[in-house]
């Protein structure tokens, strides 16, 4: 049994805000912030978690650092953050021993920015998406690969690849 499934299982409150503003064009979905995450106070805050390289490389720019400068550089990039759950029952940060999951409501982020497309990061987003969010929005959602460093098995040059699925509707 690994560290990462040998945590016992307990309920888990979603504790961040959504990420958006009116400009956001793009709306990325998790499925809940890792513990590492909630412990920072901001999105996929991993020390190995590489979603804020990939958007640093789609980007040519720094990879951001600190939950303020991660926020402003997608507001900057017209990114919207969030995850499809409110609440779950959840092992450590394994999305495979999720129970009861609760859904985030999307309705304020979809009624207060033109989302052009949803993504989700991982298997787990996209599922939890597919059955709680995507009845209410009737907007399709595309799956990329979890950035987590749980899936090693995708090289960063393809996660950078399929993460240029966005950029077509960041446009104003």
């Amino acid at each position: 049994m690994s560290a990462r499934s040998s945590a016992a299982a307990g309920p888990v409150a979603h504790p961040l805000a959504p990420v958006w503003d009116a400009d956001s064009r793009v709306l990325i979905l998790g499925t809940l912030p890792s513990p590492a995450s909630r412990q920072a106070g901001f999105y996929y805050m991993h020390p190995q978690n590489r979603f804020w390289p990939v958007l640093a490389a789609l980007f040519d720019q720094p990879v951001p650092q600190g939950p303020e400068a991660r926020r402003a550089f997608a507001l900057a990039h017209r990114i919207a953050l969030w995850d499809t759950l409110a609440s779950c029952t959840i092992a450590g940060a394994s999305d495979a021993s999720i129970q009861n999951p609760v859904p985030n409501d999307l309705g304020p982020i979809l009624a207060g920015a033109p989302i052009r497309a949803v993504f989700t990061t991982g298997a787990a987003a996209d599922r939890f998406y597919r059955r709680f969010q995507y009845p209410r929005t009737g907007l399709a959602a595309r799956r990329l690969p979890s950035p987590s460093a749980a899936n090693c098995a995708t090289p960063f040059d393809r996660l950078v690849r399929e993460y240029t699925a966005i950029l077509p509707f960041l446009q104003p």
